[in-house]
């Protein structure tokens, strides 16, 4: 075993991995050894974009100039690489920096990136040891020990600091076991054969598009007809369909342009402003007070008409005012219009400002989150976060016409569900969806192929595979307490399941996921910091961090976990 104490160990090498590797490299952050483990054979793609979650069909919603900053821009990486796989992307080794990348080849951009940072790290004098195909069994570190104990099949790694980035996680439930189940779309290279039969997929997220998009070629094909396409049955897919099953009935909002910059610290509350805040409001963080800071003012600003509009409606109002309207309309018809709108968005340069700054929102309130009280959150996620899954879901225009092309040829349709609608297994293939269609009829429809595709959901506390950091108590689930003493009696007696109750009369809401703090280290299970223990993965910090995904939270969680580094050993060097 090493006896290495001043190393770092990614528990992960996908893309959140690789912003962390990026500011441990540029903020000058010198370990002796910095290890890195990732299951796979390769580092900087992730599931995302490599082949386990991609095919050459799929494409990213960012686009270049959208890109966090990495060691090269990727227009010069593709100058000096040979892309010849994306002829439809790469025109004469050059590439259009505002339209979406092909997932694979941003994966083969982010590997190359990893690779450049590995290579200053080590002309700086780190000695970076990289372990692909070697998935982490555990994390232990007992209360004795400054250390933590990396566990692999071959070797035990002994590590000062632990930073978990282990990406996405697609939990099993019946797909190894009942043909015809698939619990997510990934890997696409799955859905190998023909499905000469219809097809339930669960979710209109672009998870479900990555699925559609799958499933589509292997029974038919797309064919350009002028500006859009048409798509033509496989003669031996006679029977083929698709049913999206969603519990509002919304297809995904079109990507435009925007004329910010990608997201960046600027946009949110910094920590003086977060812990100034709370001395005068109870120990809390207003989400009124986020969303007037974060999306009223910016958008008196951008849009004073649109603003005039909706400046006296609250946070409930105003979502009731804009998903109103995809109510009264049909999915299909509102994504024909969104799609028109984006168009000329993008045609003018004309940013859709409200949307724009929804989406700066819903970046902004990821960090005065974890200081809600427990009514705020609910109010979060009854409230907001509906509308914000849509509206930033940012489709691409070029998925957008594929599912056009699909709807036009009769093939593809979109099932709204209550929450009371479920899904089990048939007896023999597939599944069964029982649902109350619009006429309050219920109905039970056998497909003998159903997935599940309603994107990453969080990772409860039991559920994290480190046995070692639960036994030890160094993680503990999150929790937000309670600000008013009625509604916490009144939500305690509506869930007992999710809401605590503490024998001095105090009572938190469990939220999904870990607790952690503002740095990004774990909370252990009396709220104690665990100062070399940091958490980004996705699945477990979902909870207080509403919005958690993409590569920019990627980059400023990682700022902030090498600034927390550079502080603690600033604090051990002068002790």
């Amino acid at each position: 075993m090493e006896n290495n104490y001043e190393s770092i160990a990614l528990i992960g090498g996908g893309p959140a991995a690789l912003f962390a590797f990026k500011h441990m490299v540029t903020q000058d952050i010198k370990p002796e050894t910095i290890h890195i483990f990732e299951k796979s054979d390769r580092l900087g793609a992730g599931m995302p974009y490599s082949r386990s979650g991609a095919g050459h069909e799929h494409v990213a919603n960012v686009s270049a100039n959208e890109l966090p900053e990495l060691y090269e821009d990727f227009v010069t990486y593709i100058s000096r690489h040979n892309s010849g796989d994306f002829p439809e992307f790469v025109k004469n080794g050059a590439v259009n920096e505002y339209e979406v990348i092909p997932r694979l080849l941003l994966g083969n951009y982010m590997e190359a990136q990893f690779k450049n940072y590995i290579h200053a790290a080590r002309k700086s004098g780190i000695d970076v040891k990289i372990h692909t195909e070697t998935p982490v069994l555990d994390i232990v570190k007992k209360d004795n020990e400054e250390s933590f104990t990396v566990v692999t099949e071959q070797q035990p790694y002994t590590v000062s600091v632990t930073v978990i980035c282990t990406g996405h996680i697609w939990p099993v439930t019946h797909e190894q076991k009942q043909p015809g189940w698939y619990d997510s779309p990934y890997p696409p290279s799955k859905f190998s054969g023909i499905t000469n039969y219809p097809v339930a997929i669960r979710g209109t997220s672009l998870t479900a598009i990555d699925a559609v998009k799958t499933l589509a070629r292997r029974n038919g094909s797309f064919i350009p007809e002028g500006k859009c396409l048409k798509y033509i049955l496989n003669d031996d897919s006679p029977e083929f369909s698709i049913s999206l099953f969603s519990l509002r009935g919304f297809l995904p909002a079109l990507r435009f342009h925007s004329e910010d910059d990608a997201y960046s610290e600027d946009w949110i509350m910094s920590l003086e402003d977060i812990y100034e805040y709370k001395k005068s409001h109870d120990g809390f963080v207003d989400l009124n007070y986020v969303y007037d800071l974060h999306f009223k003012q910016p958008l008196k600003n951008k849009n004073p008409g649109f603003y005039e509009e909706i400046k006296d409606l609250s946070i409930e109002d105003f979502v009731d005012k804009m998903l109103k309207i995809r109510d009264e309309l049909d999915s299909f018809e509102l994504f024909r219009a969104e799609y028109a709108e984006a168009e000329k968005s993008i045609r003018r340069h004309q940013s859709v400002t409200w949307k724009e700054t929804l989406s700066a929102f819903s970046y902004a309130v990821n960090y005065p989150a974890k200081h809600f009280s427990a009514e705020d959150m609910l109010r979060l996620r009854k409230s907001l976060l509906p509308l914000i899954s849509v509206i930033i879901a940012s489709l691409p225009q070029s998925s957008y016409r594929e599912v056009i092309a699909l709807y036009e040829a009769g093939l593809i349709r979109l099932v709204s569900v209550g929450e009371d609608s479920h899904i089990e297994t048939h007896q023999e293939l597939g599944a069964v969806y029982n649902y109350a269609d619009s006429k309050g009829q219920q109905q039970s429809e056998h497909y003998q192929m159903y997935i599940d595709a309603i994107g990453q959901q969080p990772v409860q506390f039991n559920d994290v595979p480190f046995e070692g950091l639960k036994q030890n108590g160094q993680i503990s689930s999150g929790y937000l307490k309670f600000k008013d003493l009625g509604s916490a009696e009144a939500a305690y007696e509506e869930d007992r399941k999710n809401i605590l109750k503490t024998d001095t009369d105090q009572y938190y809401l469990r939220v999904k996921g870990l607790n952690i703090n503002d740095h990004f280290q774990a909370l252990d299970i009396y709220g104690k910091t665990i100062p070399d223990l940091f958490i980004m993965a996705v699945p477990y910090i979902a909870g207080l961090n509403p919005d958690y995904s993409g590569l920019d939270f990627c980059d400023t969680a990682a700022k902030r976990i090498a600034e927390t580094l550079t502080d603690l050993r600033q604090v051990k060097d002068a002790g």
